[in-house]
């Protein structure tokens, strides 16, 4: 069965460890996906920011997308993170989700050598994992941990290649998300950021990967369904009060406060791994204090 067009809440899933320097936890993995499953989102990403895919190895990243597409029904879009530090290393990896079962990756550019790398470099990396990816791919955009940001002279060229879908864009500046959306238009767009759904949704981009909906799905589905249904007043409602999510939970106490707040929701959240640290206590104050503000 083939998903229908993208669109709507990927939900960007958390890794579960059996312990800090344990292995994925997959009966955890799996309880976490039939919720969000059964929650009614429209897809999910494994092996991406929020799923800690830099500590993985690469037979626990074709694990997780194993495991996934047992869970997740063909009807909804499993899409999964492959970007690598090499061009090689990048068609690999997205081989190996493909075969996994995968219905499309998700691939950002390399870090390490990131800022030496040229626009047009760039561009043939992309180019290359094209080449040899038997599944779509979507761009990803996270300037935070790759410490570039994926310009419109390198996308542009990519739009003449078929094997490009979309564009994930976690930047936070929607200027540069909206020149990147000129070049790229017949691409789709998901926002990264919480703070900015409405007005990315109002741009052009046809949903949301974010990591807010790790444990607060609910909540995430009804601000996208206010947006569809026209009635900007109560998504800007919506939104508002997820802001805090966006700012304390997910931007500055990162994955370890994703996973505990995915505790305090009732979901396998559990430890991340090293060399991360577990929220200490005032961290944990933090995660329950925004989360209890959160409109229900």
């Amino acid at each position: 069965m083939t998903p229908p067009a993208p669109r709507g809440l990927f939900v960007p899933v958390t890794t579960p460890f059996t312990s800090a320097d344990g292995g994925v936890d997959a009966g955890a993995l799996r309880a976490n996906l039939a919720s969000y499953v059964s929650g009614g989102v429209q897809g999910i990403v494994v092996c991406g920011s929020t799923g800690e895919a830099a500590l993985l190895s690469p037979d626990e990243q074709r694990r997780v997308v194993e495991v996934a597409r047992d869970v997740v029904p063909g009807d909804r879009w499993l899409v999964a993170g492959t970007g690598g530090e090499s061009t090689a290393t990048t068609v690999s990896t997205t081989r190996d989700a493909a075969a996994a079962g995968a219905d499309a990756v998700l691939v950002r550019p390399p870090a390490y050598y990131g800022p030496s790398l040229s626009a047009a470099a760039l561009t043939r990396h992309f180019q290359a994992v094209a080449e040899a990816s038997p599944v779509p791919i979507f761009l990803y955009n996270i300037p935070k941990y790759t410490h570039l940001a994926l310009s419109p002279e390198t996308v542009a060229p990519l739009t003449e290649h078929p094997r490009f879908l979309g564009l994930k864009d976690s930047g936070g500046d929607m200027e540069h998300f909206a020149a990147l959306q000129r070049a790229a238009p017949q691409w789709c767009f998901f926002v990264g950021s919480l703070a900015h759904v409405v007005r990315a949704l109002d741009d052009g981009a046809v949903g949301g990967v974010l990591a807010g909906g790790c444990f607060l799905t609910d909540a995430i589905l009804r601000l996208l369904a206010a947006v569809e249904e026209g009635n900007r007043e109560a998504a800007r409602e919506l939104q508002d009060g997820l802001v805090p999510v966006a700012r304390e939970i997910v931007g500055r106490l990162g994955v370890p406060g994703v996973k505990y707040a995915m505790d305090l929701a009732g979901l396998a959240g559990g430890p991340p791994r090293l060399p991360f640290e577990t929220l200490d206590a005032g961290g944990r104050a933090r995660v329950a204090e925004v989360m209890a503000a959160v409109p229900r």
